[in-house]
Order: C-alpha cells, then sequence, then structure tokens
C-alpha cells in the first residue's frame, strides 16, 4: 500500500530512536551522552563486546563501525524483528500512537486472508498437539521418547502427531467452523485435481510446526513412523503464509539467543534444531526441506556475522557443505563468512549429542573449519599432483573459484591463503616475494631512475613509504574536511592502512563522521595522532592542506590519492600473478603475460593521467613507475635468456 505524503516523516518525528533501538541494546553510558541523543552500544546485528553502534537521536540515523549496518528505525524494526516494511510501519505507529491510513482495498483484502490463514494453521497446531496426548498417539510419543525427547521439550516445541486418517484434521477444523477452502489454501489438505472431496495432507506422522519470526505458524513438517513410506520428512507446500526458501526452523529463538552471543548453527533436519537448542544450543537452525538458498543465507548473515553450518559426516552432508560454499563464494562481504563443522563418523549432531554429550558437539563447533579451507579440500582432496599439467589444472579450477567473489579485498584474501595452502602441499616456493618489482626480476632488468625520481623526496624509499605518505595525505585531508567521508566512506574503509596508526585514524575519522560535532569528535578521539601526521613535510605541501578552506581542491586531491592506491595495489596484484605463473614452472604465453603487465602499466598511468605535476604531486613516481614496467615488458624478461 501507499502512504500519505508525511506520514512516514510524522512517524519519525513522535518516535525516539533510541527508544526503538533501547528495546534490544545495552547503552554504554559512560560512552553515551543521553541529554544531546548521542547514544553508544555493543551492536544488536552482530556479536561483540565494545560499544561500536552508535545512534544520533537528532537525526534519527544509527550506524555501527563494526558491521556497517545502518538506518533510521523503520529498517531496525524490519531487520531485528525480520519483517517486511509496512509492518515494521504499523509496529512503529501503534507505538507512536498513530493510526495506519486506509489500506488499498486488494491489500487489504490479502493481508486479511493471511490473517485468517494463520489462525487456521495455529488452530491445526493445536489439534495435532492433543492427538499425541491420545490414545492414537502412543506410537508418536514411543517414537519420541526413543528419541530421547522428553514431555517438557515436546510441549516448548508443540510437537504434535496426525493420526493415520484421510479427513481427522479437516473435521476436526469444520467443527470449529473453519470452511474446508481454508483449510486446503494453508497447505493442510489437499484437493484432487479431478474434483473430488478434499483429504488431510499429513497422516500418519509426527509434527513440527513451522513459525517465522515473530512466533507465527506458517507451515508444518511431517515426520513418517512407517519405514515404508515414499518420503521420512513431508513439510508444507508453498502458500501465501509460507516461502520455503525465505524461513528457516526455529528462526525466532535462534535469533534472540544470537543476540547474546550464543552461536548460531546451521543443521539439517528438524531433530537436529531441537537436539542442539535443548542441549544448550539455542542459536540453532534449519533449512525447511531444500538446499540452503541466497535469501536463507541472508537471513543467517542478519542474525550472525559468521554462522556455521553442522553438517552430517556422511557423504550427502559434504555434498550439501560444497553446494554451500558454490552459493556464499558471490555473496561473501568484508566480516560475514561461514564456517564448517563436519560431524564425525557420519554421525548427525542428534546423534554426536546422544552419544557423547554436548561437550562433544561443543568440540566439533571449537574445530570448525572456515570456508576456504573446505574449498581447498574440494579442490584437492584424493588427487596426485605429480605433474606440471595436474598442476595447473589445479591452478585453474583456484582461479576460476575466486573469480567468482565479488569483493576484491576478500578475493585478494583468499589468494593469498591458497597460495600458502599450495606451498604446504607442493613443498615448493612459489610465492611472489614481496615488494613491487620481484627481486629476480630485478636481477635481469635494471632500469635507471628518471631525473624526476631522483628529485624526489621519496627516493630510495620504497613502495611501502609511498603507500604510507599517501594514505597520511587522505587522512589528513579528511580530518580538515569530515563532511567529505560519507562521499569517500567506500574508498576509505577498503584502504589496506600499512601503518596501525593509519587504522586507528581512519576507524576515528568514520565514527566522528557520525558525531553531531565531527571535529571535536574526532579531535577527543584523535587529537595528538593527528598533529603528528600534519607535521609531515610531505604532508605539509599539500595544497589541500595549505588551504583548508577549499572543499572542491580537498575533493579533488582525495579522489586522486585514492585512484593512485588503488592503481598502484592493482598493479602489485597483476605482477604478482605474473610471476607466480613463471615460478611454477609452467610456460605462459607471451601474449599473455605482455598484456597482463601492459595492464599493470595502463593502471598506473590512468590514475596520474590529466593531473597537474606540481611538487606536491606524485605523478614523477607514476611516471617512473609506468617507464618500468614498459621496459621490463620490451625486454621480455619471461623469456629464459641463453648465456
Amino acid at each position: 500500500m501507499s502512504l500519505p505524503p508525511g506520514f512516514l516523516d510524522e512517524l519519525r518525528n513522535r518516535l525516539s530512536l533510541t527508544q526503538v533501538v533501547g528495546r534490544k541494546v545495552t547503552w554504554d553510558m559512560r560512552k553515551s551522552n543521553q541529554a544531546k541523543g548521542d547514544m553508544w552500544a555493543p551492536c544488536p546485528f552482530h556479536q561483540e563486546k565494545s560499544a561500536s553502534f552508535h545512534v544520533d537521536d537528532r537525526k534519527g540515523f544509527y550506524y555501527c563501525f563494526g558491521c556497517h549496518a545502518k538506518g533510521d528505525a523503520i529498517s531496525f524494526v524490519k531487520e531485528t524483528e525480520n519483517v517486511g516494511f509496512m509492518e515494521a510501519v504499523e509496529i512503529l505507529a501503534r507505538e507512536a500512537g498513530m493510526p495506519m491510513p486506509a489500506r488499498d482495498p486488494r491489500a487489504a483484502e490479502v493481508a486479511d486472508r493471511r490473517s485468517k490463514l494463520a489462525e487456521v494453521m495455529e488452530a491445526a497446531v493445536q489439534h495435532y498437539r492433543l492427538m499425541l496426548r491420545s490414545g492414537s498417539g502412543a506410537v508418536a510419543r514411543d517414537y519420541l521418547v526413543r528419541r530421547r525427547l522428553p514431555e517438557a521439550a515436546q510441549d516448548r516445541w508443540h510437537i504434535g502427531w496426525a493420526p493415520d486418517s484421510r479427513t481427522g484434521l479437516l473435521q476436526a477444523l469444520g467443527a470449529k467452523g473453519i470452511a474446508p477452502e481454508l483449510v486446503v489454501e494453508a497447505g493442510l489438505a489437499i484437493k484432487p485435481d479431478d474434483g473430488g472431496a478434499p483429504y488431510d495432507r499429513f497422516r500418519g506422522r509426527v509434527i513440527f510446526p513451522i513459525r517465522d519470526g515473530r512466533g507465527r505458524a506458517i507451515s508444518l513438517g511431517g515426520r513418517s513412523l512407517d519405514p515404508n513410506a515414499r518420503a521420512k520428512y513431508l513439510n508444507g507446500p508453498e502458500t501465501a503464509l509460507f516461502d520455503k526458501g525465505r524461513n528457516l526452523f526455529n528462526i525466532g529463538p535462534a535469533r534472540e539467543a544470537a543476540g547474546k552471543g550464543l552461536p548460531l548453527v546451521v543443521a539439517e533436519g528438524y531433530m537436529d534444531v531441537i537436539a542442539l537448542s535443548e542441549a544448550g544450543f539455542r542459536g540453532a537452525v534449519a533449512p525447511l526441506g531444500t538446499a540452503v538458498t541466497e535469501d536463507q543465507l541472508r537471513l543467517m548473515w542478519r542474525i550472525h556475522d559468521e554462522p556455521v553450518i553442522a553438517l552430517d559426516g556422511d557423504a550427502a552432508g559434504l555434498r550439501a557443505a560444497l553446494r554451500v560454499i558454490d552459493l556464499a563464494l558471490p555473496m561473501l562481504e568484508a566480516g560475514k563468512g561461514l564456517r564448517f563443522a563436519v560431524m564425525p563418523g557420519g554421525m548427525d549432531p542428534d546423534d554426536l549429542i546422544k552419544a557423547e554429550g554436548a561437550g562433544a558437539f561443543q568440540r566439533v563447533l571449537e574445530g570448525a573449519q572456515p570456508m576456504v579451507r573446505l574449498l581447498w579440500q574440494r579442490e584437492t582432496e584424493g588427487q596426485v599432483f605429480d605433474s606440471p599439467e595436474r598442476r595447473a589444472a589445479l591452478d585453474k579450477r583456484l582461479r576460476a573459484a575466486l573469480a567468482r567473489i565479488a569483493d576484491p579485498s576478500i578475493r585478494a584474501h583468499y589468494g593469498t591463503e591458497m597460495k600458502r595452502l599450495r606451498e604446504d602441499l607442493f613443498g615448493t616456493g612459489v610465492r611472489a616475494p614481496r615488494g613491487f618489482v620481484p627481486r629476480h626480476w630485478q636481477q635481469k632488468v635494471k632500469a635507471a631512475p628518471m631525473p624526476s625520481t631522483r628529485a624526489s623526496m621519496l627516493a630510495g624509499s620504497g613502495e611501502a613509504v609511498e603507500e604510507r605518505l599517501r594514505e597520511a595525505v587522505v587522512l589528513s585531508v579528511l580530518a580538515l574536511h569530515p563532511d567529505l567521508v560519507e562521499t569517500f566512506d567506500t574508498a576509505l574503509e577498503r584502504m589496506e592502512c600499512t601503518d596501525p596508526a593509519h587504522g586507528q585514524l581512519r576507524t576515528a575519522l568514520l565514527r566522528a563522521a557520525q558525531a553531531a560535532d565531527p571535529r571535536g569528535t574526532l579531535s577527543a578521539m584523535a587529537g595528538p595522532e593527528l598533529e603528528t601526521l600534519r607535521a609531515l613535510p610531505h604532508v605539509q605541501i599539500v595544497p589541500a592542506v595549505r588551504n583548508p578552506e577549499d572543499a572542491v581542491m580537498a575533493r579533488l586531491c582525495l579522489a586522486e590519492e585514492f585512484a593512485k592506491l588503488e592503481a598502484r595495489r592493482t598493479a602489485r596484484r597483476e605482477i604478482a600473478e605474473g610471476v607466480e605463473e613463471v615460478g611454477e614452472g609452467s610456460t605462459p604465453s607471451d601474449e599473455g603475460l605482455t598484456w597482463r603487465l601492459g595492464q599493470a602499466a595502463e593502471a598506473v598511468n590512468r590514475a596520474g593521467r590529466a593531473q597537474n605535476e606540481d611538487s606536491s604531486d606524485l605523478g614523477e613516481d607514476r611516471a617512473a613507475m609506468s617507464g618500468y614496467l614498459q621496459s621490463l615488458i620490451d625486454g621480455q624478461v619471461w623469456v629464459k635468456k641463453r648465456h
């Protein structure tokens, strides 16, 4: 439905964001200023102990300096309650005492229909719970006793029993005035295609209610006790209430547990989740009869930064783990990952807990491996790499996997770990030497420094010093113009600081930019560090520092420095990959390596092109590096020379 103009503004004005957020967090009163509405707390979206979650009541926005979650009261309710936009607005409107505007008739009809289906579903849950305590439920109770699930736990999970009756549920709900059409629409009954009378979907099955994040019953799962049944587990179909690819079993309690610092554990089935939760691992969830989907992964990451996939130790469990890896690779973000805990001896979590207790599962959980290790295992396990061709095939597969990672920083870290694992496997030093120009290439080609480079204050200082100085320029200019942090926040967050002090200053800048008085906040957080930075001669001669009132010059300076940092690091990566190909003993084509080095040179050229080469510019170093790369290309350094 559409909302009238001004409704959301009025809603936000009536509400205190601190009050809305305060229901989910514990404020750090030493760091907060309640009088100014400047509040800090541990973030409710990811597991942490420090107060990095900032709420600015006057602006009506929150921001986490750890996971970078940000938004207003509506987005906060959406994320923490796992509801849609309109549901979040309705929740806040009730709190603010504002009546919701009249809804579109069609939208109102859909919402009312969903409410009726939820009522039907809850009535079915209660009916099946009664059946579990009836005489016909003895077989189900015996099964649950064998699974070591006591009556108190059965009540906590609202477990029920569907007798082997064709119309038992339809008759029971009909007696309560619920029409058969609603029972069919809720997915609880099936209407034959030939127009015959509907019949119950669940028969002769132990019933597990499936609830959404708000605790509403939206579907059922049933476990057959007949060993000859075509399907051991049966879930309800897709309905207006239930989208199995967008929900997780036990999502509400697991989200609450994860918010209290417990791990989010992803198991395969209902009984695994129940066993884990009853053993103290209350942050347990499971997909609903399907392989993990993209939407379910996003839902997990909203709850916890690093869910643990606890899969069965059999072949099927490992295949499921590998499917999750392929799904997750393109979705990885900084701070959002997966770990994998593989059960021993082909067990599932329920088996392990029953056999060896909760401590055994805790040990498996503590030994969970990061996703990069499982990816490496998939590509190498059971294979022999006794020839250059086989090693080259491995490299090709690894490059293809890494290419699927969209985030450049994560892709680089995965590449580094893969190189380390490769060295361990082959027992040879194939890692590219550190530094912009590989040492063994320096022995082959020695380009003389250009006169402009010899005159530079950076001559002989090396690439690391240059990058440190560029970072110093960026941080100094942003400190003078904190209003530009928002413009360059993505580049600033991705900047690979070569100095730990620079990393601390970057964090201070990001935090200060969210405060009511950015300059004052920054001075309080990092005043001495900034003075040290500004004392550097190279920083003092930068025009944007000499003319702090010129915001346009500052913006251009930042754009240039960020571009040059990224170009230099991109060039280094390209050359390192070329070195790796040469160092592996393979025979890369002249054209391929020529292209790679050319791309590296062009990356540096692009960063400096059309810049004014005054005394504060680093264009002379860009020209020197570009010329040096070109000399490598002209000299065909990859060709083995005859002596």
